[in-house]
């Protein structure tokens, strides 16, 4: 009876399980998805601003076939262990921090609502304000292995230099060998940058927080509505269906990716510092990508590539890539509302194997 009482005691999740639930399912979703990911971080990590610029080979399709010209089909999972690390790190953190902060904010309501008076679900502005909090909370414990992944993928051009040799048609540089490990690429920017380097991209990072904050505030909410008008025919069922799940969630994370999007592009120029070889056209310099000669942390913000952007390609450059974007949040983002209550459950069994084991 004892070991029953302890494998029983877990009914249901707690801010952990939860946070292991979304992290599962984050995972499993970026994996489905991951060669579109590769993809799209290359298409907006990309100069166009030259006249000369093929904006056709910026297409998924022919991007793809480069990719595996190039590096084959695993070309196309460059940076995948760092970036499930990334996933199940952010997603773990944001569903932990998501979980505790709603659950905290829900108890707070509970102790000031008048005895016998019928919780009320929280409103759009609520849901939005609490998952920029979790957002935010995850970005700064977890943008270190999200820049590492994003080098990763982009196969960072900036490779130092042994020197000139010569060749048949005159001088020609040389490429050292690049390790392209997460901990050498973490060296590398070390290196570089300093240990603040693994955190490029924070500040658009925490504008970018209100998009996961947009996208599970609206799923809620359209939650909640589906759910009074299903009450209001009869039905008491509490939970949605896989598909009407992945409906919700696709429109959900494709409306956050619409109001985001620029400062999504913005945010990978900056941790594949790609924006620093534009610098150097526009200022007719050339930059220093290794060594100690580079001026650490001073580098083009946001606000300074979308300008330029704006300067060169007008609106339309601001989204650059943002079909890319979609297809792969959409699906994974469809995918992981489909899955979650799956996850879950699972999480819910890997917690009570844990009490009973230990």
């Amino acid at each position: 009876m004892a070991v029953q009482s302890k494998v029983e005691k877990p009914q249901q999740l707690t801010s952990f399980g939860y946070a292991l639930a979304g992290a599962l399912g984050g995972c499993f979703s970026t994996a489905v998805v991951y060669p579109l990911d590769t993809i799209k971080t290359r298409i907006q990590a990309a100069h166009t601003e030259d006249a000369d610029e093929d904006l056709s080979e910026l297409s998924v399709t022919s991007l793809a076939l480069k990719i595996i010209k190039e590096d084959g089909f695993l070309g196309l999972y460059r940076g995948f262990a760092a970036t499930m690390l990334n996933t199940f790190s952010m997603q773990y953190a944001y569903f932990f921090f998501y979980s505790l902060v709603r659950t905290s904010y829900i108890k707070r309501l509970a102790a000031r609502r008048p005895h016998g008076s019928k919780a009320q679900p929280l409103s759009t502005a609520a849901e939005l304000l609490l998952g920029a909090v979790a957002g935010a909370l995850a970005q700064i414990f977890t943008i270190p292995v999200a820049v590492i992944a994003t080098r990763q993928q982009i196969g960072s051009p900036h490779r130092p230099k042994k020197g000139k040799g010569k060749g048949k048609e005159g001088d020609v540089e040389e490429e050292d060998e690049r390790d392209d490990s997460f901990l050498g690429v973490a060296r590398e920017i070390i290196r570089e940058e300093g240990v603040t380097g693994l955190w490029l991209g924070i500040k658009p990072g925490l504008v970018l927080t209100v998009n996961p904050a947009i996208t599970y505030g609206m799923f809620e909410r359209i939650k909640s509505v589906l759910l009074v008008a299903r009450a209001k025919t009869g039905r008491t069922d509490t939970k949605l269906a896989p598909w009407t799940s992945f409906l919700v969630g696709s429109l959900s994370k494709t409306l956050a990716t619409v109001v985001t999007y620029p400062y999504i592009m913005a945010k990978v120029r900056i941790q594949t510092r790609s924006v620093d070889d534009d610098t150097a056209k526009e200022e007719h310099t050339i930059p220093v990508h290794h060594g100690y000669h580079h001026k650490r942390g001073h580098h083009p913000g946001a606000l300074d590539i979308l300008i330029r952007v704006w300067r060169h390609q007008g609106f339309v450059g601001w989204y650059q890539g943002m079909g890319a974007q979609i297809l792969k949040a959409v699906l994974a983002q469809g995918v992981l509302f489909m899955s979650k209550e799956r996850f879950e459950q699972w999480a819910l069994a890997i917690m009570i194997l844990w009490y009973k084991f230990t």
